[in-house]
């Protein structure tokens, strides 16, 4: 894995590279003045892959490049079918109506957006080029992409942004003490339309560990349990909310990793044997920076590998923790002969790629610019994201 190559910063080229690949192939339009969400560009396509002829090969990047990922309109149209979304009924407030005007950047701050932590939104989804940029070859029908399927969820959210209030609410037991609120309401302040701004000289934030414990491992439940209906054999995870969103600003970033590990730990363990088609885990989990905080590292890999360690795992399924890309991964895996799942950490707006277009993409966006998620997961491209005939709630 090159960890400073062309994807670890800004990726302007590549997403030129597929907003033109979309254009010349769909005709993709950015729609003048519109949004999905605040900052997201709204966008239509002039060619539906229904309207084109099932048999047309398409060519990432472009029909003239000399290396490219070669599919038929065929193949286009069955990953934007196998599209489902499992949703925990146990959730109040899940229904069809809510997913459908969730999954269309509908959601509202607060309770909707806390409510997308329990949805899960699965399909086939080819990986068209790794993390170093560089365009995987295909030919159409070559059966080891047809293997690939893409889990969208949404994870615990500590930036302390409005949207994701309810994140802070229900797990930051000192949170009026942490933030800035309004003398009047007592209420978080909202600085900048988005932000929570924290005290000077606050205090560091305080968990309710066994709330957030128990609906991480709910959360860990649901998407597993998910790509064990889909059949998929091993999955590769990553860290959901573990970087930036880990509340590192408050003091609790630690202790999220920790929790997040522990979490899925439990629940393979507890869960395991109840698996018919999951067969392996493999923890995709590359350390980019090394930070020591009183002695001991502080990344995600480092957190990983102490659970499962320290507690002597004891789950029937068989776990890899790697300091590795998941895309290289998935790729390896796939080539092997066995249906993979890859983890998309995305936006509780619900949208698939979100800021796929701002050219500073995080994890969700680079998902968007190096798989075809945009054809099979994104609302306005793909007819079934908002058809509830592919909702299960389970």
């Amino acid at each position: 894995m090159d960890k400073n190559g062309s994807m670890s910063g800004d990726c302007d080229f590549e997403t030129t590279q597929m907003e033109k690949f979309l254009s010349q192939a769909f005709n993709f339009q950015n729609i003048p003045e519109q949004y999905i969400v605040q900052g997201v560009k709204s966008f239509q396509i002039g060619k539906s892959p229904r309207s084109m002829d099932p048999k047309k090969v398409i060519r990432f990047p472009s029909k003239k490049a000399t290396t490219s990922f070669a599919m038929t309109v065929q193949e286009i149209l069955d990953w934007q079918h196998s599209y489902r979304v499992y949703a925990d009924k146990t959730v109040e407030g899940m229904n069809e109506d809510f997913l459908r005007r969730a999954l269309q950047g509908q959601s509202k701050y607060g309770k909707e957006a806390f409510r997308m932590k329990f949805v899960v939104r699965i399909s086939q989804c080819p990986i068209l080029m790794e993390f170093d940029a560089r365009i995987i070859p295909r030919v159409p029908q070559e059966q080891w992409s047809h293997r690939i399927k893409l889990v969208s969820v949404t994870g615990i959210d500590f930036a302390g942004r409005i949207h994701d209030i309810n994140d802070i609410l229900t797990y930051v037991t000192n949170w009026k003490d942490v933030y800035e609120t309004s003398p009047h309401s007592g209420l978080l302040l909202v600085h900048n339309r988005r932000d929570f701004r924290r005290k000077v000289n606050g205090p560091r934030a305080k968990l309710d560990t066994d709330l957030l414990l128990t609906d991480l491992m709910r959360m860990a439940r649901l998407r597993l349990r998910a790509c064990d209906y889909e059949e998929v054999q091993v999955v590769v995870e990553t860290g959901i909310g573990l970087g930036v969103f880990a509340g590192k600003a408050i003091g609790i970033d630690e202790t999220v990793r920790a929790l997040s590990a522990r979490a899925i730990r439990q629940v393979l363990e507890e869960d395991g044997r109840t698996y018919r088609n999951i067969c392996a885990v493999v923890f995709a989990l590359p350390i980019f920076g090394v930070d020591y905080r009183n002695g001991k590292r502080q990344d995600t890999y480092q957190a990983f590998v102490d659970e499962f360690n320290e507690s002597n795992y004891q789950g029937s399924i068989p776990v890899l923790i790697a300091d590795q890309d998941m895309h290289r991964l998935t790729v390896a895996v796939a080539r092997m002969g066995f249906n993979v799942s890859e983890l998309n950490p995305a936006d509780s707006h619900g949208v698939f790629g979100e800021y796929w277009q701002n050219r500073g993409p995080a994890v969700e966006e680079k998902l968007a610019l190096t798989t075809v998620g945009l054809l099979v997961q994104h609302h306005l491209i793909n007819p079934y994201v908002l058809d509830p005939n592919h909702y299960y709630l389970i």
